[in-house]
């Protein structure tokens, strides 16, 4: 299997566990063609308060390890769950609160990535 297709089968899979837990506003930033970039693929969700921005995550991570046999690098800001980030290294994940994903706006900081908007 070539790695774009399972880059593409591992978003789809991370893409298919925020649906599952309502996450909402869901958008893909393909970092692919900036220069230096810390990932490949950024995908980005909101949540609705702590606990629902931890279950998203915690589908994220079981979804991804139960059906593509795969498992985070990292996981960071579980403790408090304002911003929970999953790195799959090529693919990072970012689950935020509402308020808190539009304090950062992480889309404006990646203002040259093509942005791709998933049907929730």
């Amino acid at each position: 299997m070539s790695k774009n297709t399972e880059k593409e089968q591992l978003i789809a899979k991370i893409v298919e566990a925020i649906q599952d837990t309502k996450g909402e506003d869901i958008k893909i930033l393909d970092l692919t063609k900036i220069e230096n970039s810390v990932a490949e693929y950024f995908v980005i969700c909101s949540g609705n308060s702590n606990t629902q921005v931890s279950s998203i995550a915690g589908n994220v991570e079981k979804k991804v390890r139960n059906e593509l046999k795969d498992r985070p690098w990292h996981v960071e800001g579980s403790e408090n769950a304002m911003w929970v980030l999953v790195d799959y290294i090529s693919v990072v994940v970012h689950i935020f609160q509402k308020q808190i994903r539009d304090y950062y706006e992480i889309e404006e900081l990646w203002g040259d990535a093509k942005v791709i908007s998933v049907e929730s």
